[in-house]
């Protein structure tokens, strides 16, 4: 008699404690940072602005190029007619202004160059504004873990599409809701 009462007592728990487990399950979800970047108004513009940038000095960058190539050549045709003062002295022109474009080019382009710092102070704010509707889409859905997968970060290998909140994402943020 209390062999089938202690049986129904086990199969009751393993019942309750399985609905637990589901129902404490995480939700999961992923979005695209990428295109949401691609497609997010105010991160457009921005790109156009460093783009803008960007193009401005190389343009600068080359007109320097070109300078000195010319300067160069024009060198070499004469070199054989010039004394030895004047040929060091150009010589000495031709590795200035050498070095002006390489720092030029560090200095727009370099790690730690313009470019780097308007990008940076131009995305930053939008990425953080992209973070904070991600949260918010999570919080909203009930989703306890965000992941990020495009095509140069593969934190997620594989994700049903119906996980995917990337347009809702781009969509909040279009309409400018928080």
């Amino acid at each position: 008699m209390k062999q089938p009462i202690y049986f129904l007592s086990i199969i009751l728990a393993i019942i309750i404690l399985s609905t637990a487990a589901f129902s404490q399950a995480p939700k999961i979800g992923y979005v695209n940072s990428a295109k949401i970047l691609q497609e997010f108004p105010d991160a457009i513009e921005a790109n156009k602005k460093i783009e803008a940038m960007g193009k401005q000095w190389q343009s600068e960058l080359e007109r320097m190029s070109r300078e000195l190539q010319a300067k160069y050549e024009e060198f070499q045709k004469k070199e054989p007619l010039l004394k030895e003062e004047e040929k060091r002295s150009q010589r000495e022109e031709l590795v200035m202004l050498e070095q002006k474009g390489i720092a030029y080019r560090q200095e727009k382009f370099g790690n730690d160059g313009e470019l780097a710092i308007v990008s940076d102070s131009l995305m930053r704010p939008i990425k953080q504004k992209v973070m904070k509707e991600i949260e918010s889409v999570a919080k909203n859905e009930k989703i306890q873990f965000m992941f990020d997968r495009n095509e140069q970060i593969m934190f997620l290998l594989y994700g049903e599409t119906k996980y995917d909140y990337t347009n809702l994402v781009i969509d909040r943020l279009k309409r400018g809701k928080n």
